[in-house]
């Protein structure tokens, strides 16, 4: 196979060139798009799609379908009227660090906004996967998640009762959860983690303020103390166009 001479690591093989050679017309505007975005920069102004299509000497339908497809990977954003260079992706690592630590390390203000917070007994499906009783309260801690004001994400935590009864007075919704907990001499064990894409509900897109076609990222945790014992059960919803994830393995 033919690779070009300065194919970037990480990239797409052949800049996604077919084998046969035939390249929808949208993908090569897409690709010189991918270029032009280099050139303007972080919040640089996207021409217009009208002089993009005299540009490229494509229909419009052309280079709309190339934008928007640079729009849900996060490269571009929709600002008023106009169409803008897009910041870098947020990179949330995946151990038991708190969101607030990984929007931090990145030189952003991290925050939180309380959408709900209410308490029922623990149904069989959460208890099954958190070896909680079945029946005994649980708070449900429901909050938007925020990178310098920016509502990035939705984020529903799962614990007993029993384990913080004063959550509902003692606690700071704009907080981290996990530093509390460490307040309160509750700390993390172990925790199982599992993620998907998933497109968000109509609520979860009004909350969060993007379109429902946008992708998801949903992270679903159960955590642990260092006793073993079930701690919180955590679902995680991060936008894909904002957010990326990063592991360290050892061997």
């Amino acid at each position: 196979m033919d690779y070009p001479n300065d194919q970037a690591p990480g990239a797409p093989v052949r800049y996604g060139i077919p084998e046969h050679g035939r390249i929808p017309k949208y993908y090569a505007v897409k690709a010189r798009l991918d270029r032009l975005i280099e050139d303007l920069g972080e919040g640089g102004l996207l021409p217009t799609e009208r002089d993009l299509s005299e540009r490229y000497e494509v229909a419009r339908e052309t280079v709309r379908q190339a934008i928007r497809e640079l729009v849900l990977e996060g490269k571009l954003r929709r600002q008023g009227r106009g169409t803008v260079v897009a910041g870098p992706k947020l990179e949330q690592p995946l151990s038991l660090a708190s969101y607030t630590e990984g929007v931090r390390r990145q030189g952003l203000t991290p925050g939180r906004h309380l959408v709900t917070l209410d308490r029922f007994p623990c149904p069989d499906t959460l208890a099954a996967e958190t070896g909680l009783r079945r029946g005994e309260p649980v708070w449900h801690l429901e909050r938007l998640l925020l990178a310098d004001d920016e509502r990035v994400g939705l984020e529903s935590t799962y614990v007993a009762v029993s384990r913080v009864p004063r959550l509902d007075a003692d606690f700071d919704p704009d907080s981290s959860f996990y530093a509390w907990l460490g307040e309160q001499g509750i700390g993390f064990g172990d925790a199982d983690e599992r993620i998907e894409t998933v497109l968000a509900t109509p609520r979860e897109a009004l909350l969060i303020g993007t379109p429902p076609a946008l992708p998801m990222l949903l992270i679903h945790r159960v955590s642990r103390d260092t006793e073993g014992q079930p701690l919180e059960r955590v679902r995680s919803l991060y936008r894909g166009d904002r957010f990326s994830f990063t592991a360290h393995l050892g061997g």
